[in-house]
């Protein structure tokens, strides 16, 4: 019987020693589908601890440049424990119209992206998916159009959010992130 006793104990010590014990914070808690695959993404899991931009992308609007710099401040900061993370949505005018796949080959051929893009989502009040609605919750508005940007700490708590008039790369953004690293 101790013996039993003891191995539990033992196997519960074990099972715990390389969890981490600070709990997922709410705004990361969700599962989301990497673009053009299969795989399915914790946000907490794979990014805790991390600084971490939010955007809502595009391939056909004004603002599609946007991804240059964002790209820019993926490689800048990405070994300091900075990640991008791009979510395509077709909801302002229809500026997102086109497959996964097209979106992957287009922001992979004509901006080098490498920052993690996710599934074409919704982002608008009322049928946005869950990341979006916990970063209102939080409160930051949600979008108004393509490239808004929501900035969230190493804890999981969202910081600032910039309308898509704000430049990723070379300003206030920028000059945010580097006091979260």
């Amino acid at each position: 019987m101790k013996t039993a006793l003891l191995a539990l104990s033992l196997a519960a010590v074990s099972a715990g020693a390389g969890a981490d014990p600070t709990p997922c914070p709410p705004l990361l808690d969700v599962t989301l589908r990497r673009l053009a695959g299969d795989e399915q993404v914790n946000l907490c899991e794979a990014y805790r601890g991390q600084v971490i931009l939010v955007v809502n992308t595009a391939s056909k609007c004004g603002f599609t440049s946007q991804y240059e710099g964002l790209e820019a401040l993926y490689r800048k900061y990405k070994d300091q424990g900075f990640v991008v993370l791009g979510f395509p949505s077709n909801d302002f005018m229809s500026q997102e119209p086109g497959s996964e796949e097209e979106i992957q080959k287009f922001c992979r051929l004509t901006y080098a992206v490498e920052f993690p893009m996710f599934e074409k989502v919704s982002v608008t009040k009322g049928s946005a998916t869950p990341l979006f609605e916990r970063l209102a919750a939080a409160g930051a508005p949600y979008p108004k159009w393509n490239f808004y940007k929501y900035l969230i700490d190493r804890q999981g708590n969202l910081v600032d959010h910039y309308v898509s008039f704000t430049a990723p790369d070379g300003g206030k953004i920028e000059k945010a992130i580097e006091k979260l690293l």
